[in-house]
C-alpha cells in the first residue's frame, strides 16, 4: 500500500472570478485522482468588494471579453445572461464568506462541493451569488438554518478577513492560486491558472 504523504495543497480562489471557473475541472481531477495522498484546502481571496466596479457597457464588455478568453482557453461554459442586467452589484464578498462557513461546519470536502454548486450556478445557469438568501438555497435544508446563524456571526467574518491575510502572506495574490506544502513544511505557490500536467506533484 502506498504511503499517505503529508503535502497540502492549497487552491486561493474567489467564486465569481472566472479564471477560477475555469480552474475548476483541473481542481476536480486534482482532488480525485490523488485522494488519500495529498490533503486538499480552500482558501478564499476576494477579488471584488462592493462597490468596488461600476456596472456600465465598458465593464460589461471588459468582462465579456475575459469570460470568452476563459472559455476558449479552458473549455468551460459561460452563459451571457449577467451581461443582460442593467444593474449588478459584482461583490464576491458574501460568496467568500459562503464557502468559509462551509468549510468551518462541514469541512473541506464539504466546502469544494458547495464551491462547485455555487460558481455553476453562477456562471452557467446566470443566477445572482451576491446575497444570503440565494447562497443559503444551495445548503441541504435540514442545514439552512445552522449555515444562516453562522454566516450572520462575527466568528464568520473573522474566519474571512483570516482567509484574505492567509491569501496574501503565502503570496497568492492571483486567482486562482494554488500553494503546495510538503511534509517538511516548505511552501511554493504557483500563481493563476494552470493545466493539470502543469501543476507539478510528487507522487
Amino acid at each position: 500500500m502506498k504511503p499517505i504523504n503529508k503535502t497540502q495543497y492549497i487552491f486561493v480562489i474567489d467564486p465569481m472570478c472566472s479564471w477560477c471557473w475555469g480552474f475548476h475541472p483541473v481542481i476536480e481531477r486534482l482532488r480525485r485522482e490523488y485522494e488519500g495522498i495529498y490533503t486538499f484546502s480552500l482558501v478564499v481571496g476576494g477579488l471584488r468588494t462592493k462597490g468596488a466596479m461600476l456596472w456600465d457597457e465598458p465593464t460589461k464588455n471588459k468582462l465579456k471579453a475575459t469570460w470568452q478568453q476563459v472559455a476558449d482557453t479552458t473549455g468551460q461554459y459561460f452563459t451571457d445572461n449577467l451581461f443582460k442586467l442593467d444593474y449588478f452589484e459584482y461583490d464576491t464578498y458574501p460568496a467568500c464568506k459562503a464557502v468559509v462557513a462551509v468549510r468551518e461546519l462541514w469541512g473541506d470536502d464539504a466546502s469544494f462541493e458547495y464551491l462547485s454548486k455555487i460558481q455553476r450556478a453562477f456562471y452557467v445557469d446566470g443566477l445572482d451569488i451576491t446575497h444570503l438568501h440565494s447562497l443559503v438555497s444551495f445548503i441541504e435544508p435540514d442545514r439552512q438554518k445552522d449555515f444562516t446563524t453562522f454566516f450572520e456571526s462575527e466568528r464568520a467574518e473573522v474566519l474571512l478577513r483570516h482567509d484574505f491575510s492567509k491569501a496574501r502572506s503565502m503570496g497568492a495574490n492571483a486567482f486562482p492560486s494554488v500553494v503546495k506544502i510538503d511534509s517538511d513544511g516548505h511552501m511554493m505557490c504557483k500563481k493563476g491558472f494552470q493545466r493539470f500536467d502543469e501543476i507539478i506533484i510528487d507522487t
